[in-house]
């Protein structure tokens, strides 16, 4: 896919990998929507891309509702009238014991890191499809494939988010929708609380939201008939 000038919508945009894709495709020449909840970090974003000669249009609101989620959307339909790609990467984690854990923290992460996907791919499906090319992207995690103590609803939505794209990849690659989904290891962002640590060779040993968003862009611009469907990132070092 020619990514110049078209249209990509991202949630949790404000920090992190989200940050990180928003700078890499405005660096491709891509116009953007970008959601997130804090509208001072979310700004800062918007205007790293903008040194990029892009449009970007910014949103904040609460991914939760499916009011917002719906307004989103419109965004792109009203600014751009397309949309290219739709970046579902927003997302959350409670880190407890399932004995200790509270309805409302297991509710939250199943709203934000399972629900939105769906809400934000069924709002924008009719203007994917009208693109003829384009592509959805759920940034999931290594935690979609492996169990860990501790990681019962975090991990339980990631393999969910696996198991929508896989369907939902089925059902759209005939309307030219191509579904990747992104599987990380830990990456040094404040979610993951990484650290920016280096090895004995000098090189950087812990996985950069770069080269999430590398990785991410080398799947977009394969051939038309070609389909990445996930993506596992790890450390070379770990």
């Amino acid at each position: 896919m020619e990514l110049r000038d078209k249209v990509v919508l991202i949630t949790g945009a404000s920090r992190g990998i989200g940050k990180a894709l928003a700078l890499a495709f405005a660096a491709e020449g891509t116009n953007l929507v970008l959601a997130a909840r804090q509208q001072q970090a979310l700004d800062e974003v918007a205007q790293a891309a903008r040194r990029h000669n892009v449009e970007v249009e910014t949103v904040t609101g609460d991914l939760r509702e499916e009011k917002h989620i719906q307004e989103l959307v419109q965004v792109a339909a009203k600014k751009f009238n397309r949309l290219d790609i739709l970046v579902n990467n927003a997302g959350l984690g409670y880190f407890q014991p399932v004995a200790e854990m509270a309805t409302a923290a297991w509710d939250e992460m199943f709203a934000v890191n399972l629900r939105a996907a769906f809400l934000a791919t069924r709002e924008a499906l009719p203007l994917l499809r009208r693109a003829g090319e384009s592509m959805i992207v759920n940034i999931a995690s290594l935690a979609g494939k492996n169990t860990f103590a501790n990681g019962s609803g975090y991990s339980a939505t990631k393999w969910g988010l696996r198991a929508f794209a896989q369907c939902l990849m089925l059902e759209e690659r005939k309307n030219g929708v191509h579904v990747v989904t992104i599987c990380p290891g830990s990456v040094a962002t404040a979610f993951g609380q990484g650290q920016d640590r280096t090895s004995r060779t000098g090189k950087k040993d812990i996985i950069q939201p770069e080269d999430v968003a590398e990785s991410l862009l080398a799947a977009i611009k394969m051939p038309a008939h070609v389909m990445v469907s996930e993506i596992d990132i790890r450390p070379a070092n770990p």
